[in-house]
């Protein structure tokens, strides 16, 4: 069973010990792997489960790592275009942040970067927190802030980086059982077409954004479609949808025509 070797090499060192044969038990009754290990690997983050938050997925850190390029870009002479216009500090938002995966990457890696993680669950909160620790990151670098959606955010940012749930309730059944039985059902599921929360962010997204603000989200692939609809509709002036490393649609960088008194 090649998650009991995963088990075994990630956590216990290939030794089977006492502790790692009630941890074998545990993978034998069902139980994620990512949860009994206790921590997943994100863009060289490590990225704490014990609050059991949606695991992080390899399409998100896909993505994450164009947005960490493009920021670093804005950094450098590669960019001579944005030269005058940088801010000295970014500011980024995690939006249903969950375990802070995104965010704690952006900060891992942009040291100009301070990022603000918006999560409705308060443990999730506290996983954030146990994240940001676990990676080295500064307090005055991030806050945490519980929010549904927008509900009490009140900056504006110069990066919007936001995985929602959207996972249609049709489509359920194709749905892995241990995400079904163990994950956050809040965290995957968004409503009958799964754009419950992806057209409550696009709506009200733009009055959030810097000027030049810059919005990445993920999707689920057969919603390429409705996602550029609902971009355009809300003020969209430019919306890129890309596929990710397996050949599926999954994220769209969207910049808006953002206007501030």
């Amino acid at each position: 069973m090649k998650e009991i070797r995963w088990l075994l090499e990630e956590k216990y060192g290939g030794k089977r010990t006492e502790a790692a044969e009630k941890d074998i038990a545990r993978l034998e009754k069902g139980e994620h792997v990512d949860y009994v290990i206790g921590w997943v690997e994100f863009l060289g983050c490590k990225i704490d489960l014990s609050q059991k938050p949606l695991i992080p997925r390899p399409e998100t850190e896909y993505w994450t790592e164009q947005v960490i390029q493009e920021i670093r870009c804005k950094r450098s002479w590669d960019c001579p275009s944005t030269a005058g216009t940088v801010p000295a500090t970014f500011q980024v938002l995690d939006l249903f942040a969950g375990s802070g995966c995104i965010g704690i990457a952006v900060l891992k890696h942009i040291p100009w970067a301070k990022v603000d993680f918006a999560e409705k669950e308060k443990k999730f909160l506290k996983q954030i927190e146990i994240n940001a620790k676990l990676n080295g990151i500064a307090p005055n670098r991030y806050r945490l802030i519980q929010s549904d959606v927008f509900s009490n955010i009140k900056r504006k940012y110069d990066y919007i980086l936001a995985n929602p749930p959207y996972v249609a309730e049709s489509r359920r059944q194709r749905v892995q059982k241990s995400v079904l039985e163990q994950e956050p059902a809040s965290a995957v599921f968004a409503g009958k077409d799964g754009l419950t929360y992806i057209r409550k962010f696009l709506k009200e997204t733009k009055n959030y954004l810097a000027p030049r603000g810059i919005v990445y989200l993920e999707f689920d692939s057969h919603q390429k479609a409705e996602v550029m609809k609902l971009a355009k509709a809300a003020g969209a002036k430019e919306v890129k949808i890309s596929k990710d490393q397996f050949g599926k649609w999954r994220y769209a960088r969207i910049i808006f025509e953002v206007v501030h008194n």
